[in-house]
């Protein structure tokens, strides 16, 4: 049985918040380049509000936010630098505190048809051989299709040869009521927990969707895990503020309101839902920041 740890919460918003550099199409990655201690800055918050996974600031360090010749130029630079500044933030924390390594999607969050399966890799090794030996456990998040999430895990496999813990999260389809829990690629969860079981992932989480499409999915993924007699891979969920996302969703056209709903209270109330079904690693992604990852430690 597992006890529950508290992830961060969201990065952009939060450097945003602090004044940090900020702007689309670079979104949080224009921090990394010109206020790498305002992102460490953030890190400190969160684990001063309880987050006990911090998760390196890589996400944007994809030619789709920093353009190809940034990416080029400077991307092992820019991962070592987000790892050096989560790492530097967890050292001096009081409590143990592991650095996750963010490996996102390579092609833009949501869009699992702009997927190129002849350039992942070349987008790809650069960003895990500069995370290997820097992190504690990598974590391949806002995943929308499966493809793209089997052949990260292969080059993981591949390239880091120390075995480190390797989470998934799946980011659910929210702009129109599903049969199922789906990925926004139209996969469903069940075919998703059951190709991760395979490959051997150590947890299975959602994130950046909304936090009242989670449950079922945390349930569902419950049900296959028991029927392939998997007890051992840990669940979890980091829902965004964001209002339903439309299939065509643009990541660099600007930035998307956030629900003035979801208040530290309110997001403890889908989490506390989300640790009766059965989840163990529970944060926060775009929009929820430090004071309501400090109710989730508080409460859970």
């Amino acid at each position: 049985m597992h006890s529950i740890t508290i992830l961060d919460g969201g990065m952009g918003r939060e450097l945003e918040r602090r004044g940090a550099p900020f702007k689309q199409p670079e979104w949080s990655a224009l921090a990394m380049m010109e206020a790498p201690e305002i992102v460490k800055d953030v890190h400190k918050a969160y684990i001063d509000a309880g987050s006990r996974v911090i998760t390196t600031n890589s996400y944007a360090l994809v030619p789709f936010h920093i353009g190809e010749e940034v990416f080029q130029q400077r991307v092992t630079e820019l991962v070592i630098e987000s790892a050096r500044v989560a790492r530097e933030a967890a050292e001096e924390a009081d409590e143990e505190v592991k650095v996750a390594g963010s490996l996102a999607p390579l092609f833009g969050s949501y869009r699992a048809d702009l997927y190129e399966a002849d350039r992942a890799e070349q987008i790809a090794r650069p960003i895990i051989e500069a995370l290997a030996l820097r992190v504690d456990l990598w974590l391949n998040e806002t995943q929308s299709l499966l493809a793209e999430t089997l052949q990260m895990k292969a080059l993981v496999d591949e390239i880091d040869g120390q075995s480190k813990p390797y989470w998934v999260s799946f980011t659910l389809e929210d702009s129109e009521a599903t049969d199922q829990p789906r990925l926004r690629s139209g996969e469903t969860v069940k075919e998703a927990v059951a190709a991760m079981a395979n490959v051997g992932v150590n947890g299975i989480l959602f994130n950046c969707c909304q936090p009242e499409i989670i449950a079922d999915a945390i349930q569902l993924s419950q049900d296959v895990l028991s029927a392939l007699h998997q007890d051992t891979i840990q669940l979890g969920a980091y829902a965004n503020a964001f209002p339903p996302q439309p299939k065509n969703a643009t990541a660099n056209d600007g930035l998307d309101e956030l629900r003035s709903d979801l208040t530290p209270d309110s997001y403890l109330v889908w989490a506390q839902r989300w640790k009766e079904q059965g989840a163990t690693l529970i944060g926060g992604c775009c929009g929820i920041g430090p004071e309501h990852i400090k109710a989730l430690s508080a409460h859970l």
